[in-house]
């Protein structure tokens, strides 16, 4: 096996060679320092990944909360604004039911004005009618200036107690 003419041989003779001569230049520590260079950076990436992830879950709870204030906000505007409108309901039907009863109350006041005016424009119709008809007889039946006299006179007093 081991053989000088084996290029296994040989091939192991330079790799031993090259190892001791890495070795010798300080190989070891350049590599091991690049290796915990590299060891560094990946830790300060996962540390600096850490810190994001922290920061991404406080801003997500953040955000949370404000949602959940939001919430709570729009759900006291709603019910403020259902209140209002049920208020506003209740004014409107107390003004309705209002005014329905003023103009009733007009209308009635209306008619019993409309009655006692026709009252009036009655009696004094049936007022005038006695005063003619009764004019009318006495004229026939009474002549001379005591008829005339005794006709005013009854007349004035036919239109006193009818109006």
């Amino acid at each position: 096996m081991f053989s000088v003419t084996n290029p296994e041989f040989w091939v192991m003779i330079a790799t031993a060679i090259f190892v001791g001569i890495a070795i010798y230049m300080g190989a070891a520590k350049a590599v091991t320092g690049a290796l915990d260079k590299r060891g560094e950076l990946i830790a300060a990436e996962l540390a600096e990944a850490r810190r994001l992830r922290e920061e991404a879950a406080a801003i997500l709870a953040a955000y949370e909360a404000k949602r959940k204030a939001a919430e709570a906000e729009a759900e006291t505007i709603v019910n403020a604004a259902r209140e209002e409108a049920e208020r506003t309901a209740r004014d409107s039907e107390a003004k309705l039911a209002d005014f329905v009863a003023r103009r009733t109350k007009s209308a009635e006041d209306k008619i019993a004005q409309a009655e006692v005016q026709a009252e009036a424009e009655v009696r004094a119709a049936a007022a005038e009618a006695a005063t003619r008809a009764a004019e009318t007889i006495l004229r026939g039946q009474m002549s001379g200036k005591a008829g005339e006299t005794l006709f005013a006179e009854g007349l004035n007093e036919v239109k006193n107690k009818l109006n």
